[in-house]
Parts: C-alpha cells; structure tokens; sequence
C-alpha cells in the first residue's frame, strides 16, 4: 500500500504492490494498443496498455459448486472498469504482474477467441453446456466497443446455437441484443447485471470506469424489451457500505423487468485484502473499521474465507441477516419466481464450407 494512499481518478487501486509470483510467465509480442478509450479529458497516467494473448485454449473449466456454471469464455485478461473489490485481481500475478494498478491498466486481449470458440464447437466430443461469458473479468469492457471480440464470439454461438450466460457491468451489452434475442428465441441465453450500489457518486469511487448504475437499469430494460431473460446480481454486497442498498436494488431491477436475482457477498483473496484495504483509506477512511469489522464477522474472524459455500454468502448472523432480507425483497418484487435457464437442446453444427453433409438427412 502507498503511504498516501491518494485516489487516482479514474481508477479503483492506489497501489501497484508486487505480485505472489517472481517469475514472469507471459511472453507478449509488444503493444497491440495504447490508448484509452474511455479517459476523460485530462486524465492522469498511467496510461492503459493493451497486449495480444495468444492463447491456445479458450474455453475455461471450473469445479467450484458454488458457480453457475462450469465453463466460461474469457475474451480479456485485466479490466479497465478498475473495480476496487474485484476477485480476479490476483490472477494477473500469474502474469508476472500486479493485482493493483497493472490489472486495470495492462490488459491482454484474446484476439483469436472467436476462431478457438469455434474449433472447440465443431468437435463432436463437446456437448453444449452453458458457457458462462465471463467467468473472470467483463466481457463488456470499454475495450470491446473497438475490438468486438465478445461480439464475434457471440455471433458463433449464433450459429451453433450455444447456449450462454452473461454477466457485466456495462451497458454496451446492449450493442448485441440481435446475437442475444437470436440465441434466447432457442432459449440459449441469459444475461445479469451486476450492480453494487445505485449512488453513483459511490459507484464512480468503486467502480471508477463501469456503466453508471442508472445505465445498468436501462440495460435491463432493453434487453428485457428484446425478449432476453434478465436477471440483477447485487454483487458484490459489501458490508457496512452497501448491504443497506439491496431492498432497493432489487425494486430496481425488478421495474426495469428484471425476473432473476443473486447476490455475492464481498471476497478478498490473496493481496485483495490489502488493496481494498488501501482503498478504503482512500475513498472511506470513517467507514474503514466497520466496513472490515463486519467483512470479519462474515467470514468467521477474517477478512476472507475460500471454503465453498460460504465465500459468496459468508456465515454467522450478519449473513442470516442479508439472506433473509434478499428473501424479503425478491418475494415483494416478485423475482425468482422462475429462475432462468438456458438449454442446449436446439444446438447444432453447421456445416463447414465445402462440406455437403448429408443431403437426405
């Protein structure tokens, strides 16, 4: 952590500790580019950096009970949305690199995602389970506006009719209602919103570069309009700072048409604690002790507990409390009453160019 632990407008970290790891394990052939798509005016450096990530696999497994699913596609590794509490953070120190301020300002981009989506699916040993879109960082990042690569990887899912499940910060979701309604026409998509707070003035310090909250809303509302199941996922919820905002959240959400609901309750794996830690000195030093006295009280003494079943809810009375107030508000707003799912019964392969198949069939 910095000594002065000052805010950097625009971003969500004040530091850029060193990572777990010595060795440096990505080999990049330089800058694909450098700019930032979204500063404002003025903004000061550092500056984001975006590499190209030749990865040979694009589909990812996980074995964790508490996902709902268990593969996902990750276009991007890093995030400029620069979200403070994010748990993915850690991950970039497999790269050689810091959770800080190298996780939102030094992002790889999986440029051939669409090409290795569509070799995984052309083989016969894949069955269509839902992929989850991401598992990691947002799909949806200010990046993809130029790049499109969520949106190539939605148009072969199109085609194939996969079934996937969305999750972002970002209205640019909407950009791709045609893939969406297409792929939820064969009940093969849904898509959630993930919103933390409605206070933008608090949303604009945690999650300095993400859709706004009332854009996020109106996400929903047009994706729903579309014929796309929706859902709100107050995530993450974190105590003593926006654990009160759920009942509202949840009315939200279910207005703008909204049907599903989850929460996920404030994690800090690995050097996460240390930088939410220094972000509070920043953004809300008065609410600092609370706000960790109660992560604390949720994760049986410390500031994070991995054990599954318990690292997205967390235990004790204060996690009955939220609980049941998440009961309370999706029974009043009437979400939940059917949760949604998506299917792979209308996937199919399409023929590859040159190849007649069966003409009888």
């Amino acid at each position: 952590m910095t000594d002065s632990s000052k805010p950097i407008r625009g971003r969500g970290s004040v530091d850029n500790p060193t990572g777990r790891f010595e060795r440096f394990l990505y080999d990049h052939d330089g800058s694909f580019v450098q700019e930032d798509p979204d500063a404002d005016a003025g903004a000061p450096r550092p500056q984001t950096e975006y590499f190209r990530d030749h990865t040979r696999g694009i589909i990812a497994r996980n074995d964790s009970p508490d996902v709902g699913f268990d593969a996902s596609v990750n276009p991007y590794r890093g995030c400029l949305h620069g979200c403070c509490y994010c748990f993915a953070r850690p991950t970039h120190e497999y790269l050689g690199l810091s959770a800080g301020m190298d996780f939102e300002t030094k992002i790889f981009v999986k440029d051939d995602a669409p090409a290795l989506l569509r070799a995984e699916l052309e083989k016969p040993a894949w069955r269509p389970t839902p992929l989850g879109l991401s598992g990691v960082t947002d799909p949806y990042q200010p990046i993809e506006r130029k790049l499109e690569v969520t949106r190539r990887c939605l148009a072969v899912m199109v085609e194939f009719r996969q079934p996937v499940l969305v999750i972002t910060k970002n209205h640019l979701v909407t950009r791709d209602v045609d893939h969406l309604a297409e792929l939820a026409r064969h009940n093969a998509a849904a898509v959630y919103l993930s919103i933390t707070t409605l206070d933008a003035t608090l949303a604009r310090k945690m999650e300095p570069r993400t859709s706004s909250p009332a854009k996020r809303l109106e996400a929903i509302e047009v994706l729903s309009r579309a014929g796309i199941p929706c859902g709100v996922l107050v995530a993450p919820v974190v105590p003593g700072l926006t654990d009160h905002e759920m009942p509202k959240i949840l009315e939200a959400a279910a207005n703008a048409g909204a049907k599903g609901a989850g929460y996920v309750i404030l994690r800090l794996p690995h050097g996460l604690k240390e930088l939410f830690e220094g972000w509070l000195d920043a953004h809300e030093p008065e609410k600092k002790e609370k706000v960790l006295s109660r992560v604390r009280a949720l994760s049986e003494g410390k500031l994070y507990n991995s054990q599954w079943s318990k690292r997205q809810t967390g235990t004790g009375v204060f996690a009955e409390q939220v609980a049941q107030m998440f009961r309370v508000a999706c029974a009043r707003h009437g979400l939940n009453l059917e949760r949604a799912s998506v299917s792979g019964a209308a996937f199919r392969r399409p023929p590859r160019a040159g190849d007649q198949g069966d003409l009888f069939a």
